[in-house]
């Protein structure tokens, strides 16, 4: 029976060395999709305050095609029967163990991480594309937070593509 810690990567200490201290483009690129998780997580959780209630109203900047109330607002905001903000709040935040989880080798240890983390962030890529077009083509107004979260899952995803073909690379020597 395989243990809890060589499932898990091994030895937690060495794990913590290589996430604190590692200095590979891998790396950098998981520790990128965390910062650009943070920056959407922030944006998203300003969205959730206003659909939810708990504040009224979010600021704009001063251009006259910016109205986030509008956009955050609309039928297109709640058509799954929950907020928008709070969903992409929570799928954001579950980039994070993603990304952290396993150490500088994990392509080549445990290939389906990566792939499953740039599957799961191309899709969501999709998503926030097709709410970037929803704002002007439907609601006619833009949102600058609804604008950072979709920048931020287009760059999670372009940053999760280089380990995906990694990945891919050791799942075909393995064949």
């Amino acid at each position: 029976m395989l243990a809890v810690t060589e499932f898990l990567d091994g030895d937690p200490q060495q794990l913590r060395r290589e996430l604190q201290e590692g200095k590979t483009e891998q790396l950098q690129l998981r520790r990128g999709i965390i910062g650009l998780s943070l920056i959407g997580m922030g944006a998203m959780a300003a969205v959730s305050l206003l659909q939810t209630g708990i504040v009224k109203h979010l600021p704009d900047p001063p251009i006259n095609s910016f109205h986030s109330d509008k956009v955050n607002s609309s039928d297109t905001a709640y058509m799954l029967g929950v907020p928008d903000g709070p969903l992409s709040l929570a799928s954001l935040a579950s980039n994070i163990p993603i990304a952290a989880f396993g150490g500088i080798n994990r392509a080549q240890k445990r290939p389906w991480i990566p792939l499953f983390a740039a599957g799961k962030a191309a899709i969501e890529a999709v998503i926030a594309s097709w709410y970037f077009y929803q704002m002007p083509a439907k609601e006619k107004a833009w949102c600058g937070y609804c604008i950072t979260g979709a920048l931020a899952n287009i760059g999670i995803f372009a940053l999760t593509l280089p380990e995906a073909k990694e990945a891919l690379a050791t799942l075909r020597k393995a064949q």
